[in-house]
């Protein structure tokens, strides 16, 4: 890249690729239960975040409430973001019920610990509007 460009550490490079993709997920719990601790949103954010690093992603930002969890995941575009979005509920699910299980069990039953939707919304760039019109704007060949 040109020694003129100031780094972004958010835009990545790859061989063929320059990209900046991130998303906001949001996991709920089963039912809506509040089965979620202090202590079982700090393990469920490591759990995560190891999960994100297996992909090659980041997780920026880790939150939640008694039923809710929110993520903001820089992900590259080789990633299926299905694919890793079922990761990381399986994965968390998994070891949180195995670690918490007699907390867990008394508001989530039959092997369940996350609803089976989740939200996912991209976010960072430049709003629609701009994109729209920045392409609008390019000088087509006559």
């Amino acid at each position: 890249m040109s020694p003129r460009w100031n780094p972004n550490p958010d835009v990545r490079a790859g061989r063929h690729v320059v990209y900046n993709l991130h998303v906001h997920l949001v996991f709920v719990t089963k039912y809506r239960r509040g089965a979620m601790t202090d202590e079982i949103l700090t393990r469920c954010e490591e759990i995560m975040r190891e999960v994100c690093t297996d992909f090659e992603a980041e997780l920026k930002q880790f939150n939640g409430e008694v039923d809710h969890v929110h993520l903001l995941v820089h992900y590259p575009p080789k990633v299926q973001l299905s694919k890793l979005v079922n990761s990381l509920k399986g994965v968390s699910a998994r070891l949180l019920r195995k670690e918490h299980d007699s907390h867990i069990r008394r508001y989530l039953w039959g092997g369940h610990f996350w609803s089976g939707s989740y939200f996912a919304g991209s976010c960072g760039g430049a709003p629609l509007t701009v994109v729209k019109q920045y392409i609008e704007n390019q000088k087509r060949p006559v």
